[in-house]
């Protein structure tokens, strides 16, 4: 089920997630991407239940914070959430689905991850997953909802931390400065030593 959602106060994250348990659904999850628009490295995706009762006050989208806050943070949300689990979907995916595609895999295995099962979920933007679990697509959610914000940084630090690990597998391309996105540094690596296989080959700029 795909439902518009409702204006919410700016300052109420947790506007949506009352709204929810209103209906009656008890297990809210908060589910956001990163890793759409780099060059190279996977999409990841976080789903995160938090309890009703949740005080993260300075849980903002990962966007807006600095690596020092989100890794602080992470640590935070992981405390305090009923349950967080992550979905990845690496490059060779990516290619071949393409990357909407492939951000919707990744949302979805983050979801099948989660040890708890959850009865209503809160989606980052304007979309509809195939799944048999109501849910909510949020313009802006980030932003707007305490869940998909925590599920952002989750997600951000997730894949940070992952692409800083291929840094010592690839360390020509400087993964462990960019993440993967296309700097200036990066494309001259491309140019230099030509794709590795991380790299999304249907990208633009990696052909």
């Amino acid at each position: 089920m795909r439902g518009g959602p409702v204006d919410a106060p700016a300052t109420d994250l947790l506007f949506f997630e009352r709204q929810a348990r209103r209906r009656g659904f008890q297990l809210v999850a908060g589910i956001d991407e990163v890793g759409r628009g780099p060059l190279a490295g996977p999409v990841v995706a976080a789903a995160v239940i938090l309890p009703e009762d949740a005080i993260l006050p300075r849980v903002r989208d990962s966007k807006k914070l600095d690596a020092s806050r989100r890794e602080s943070c992470c640590r935070q949300i992981l405390e305090c959430a009923l349950d967080v689990a992550t979905g990845c979907v690496e490059a060779a995916e990516i290619d071949r689905i393409n990357i909407l595609q492939a951000t919707f895999r990744a949302m979805i295995l983050a979801v099948q991850n989660l040890t708890l099962l959850p009865d209503f979920l809160l989606i980052d933007g304007p979309y509809s997953l195939p799944l048999n679990i109501s849910h909510e697509g949020i313009p802006r959610g980030d932003a707007r909802s305490l869940s998909i914000a925590a599920a952002s940084i989750v997600a951000k630090v997730h894949r940070d931390r992952m692409m800083c690990d291929y840094h010592f597998e690839y360390p020509h391309y400087g993964f462990d400065r960019n993440k993967g996105y296309g700097t200036a540094e990066h494309i001259e690596a491309l140019r230099v030593h030509g794709p590795c296989p991380l790299h999304r080959l249907s990208f633009r700029g990696v052909k």
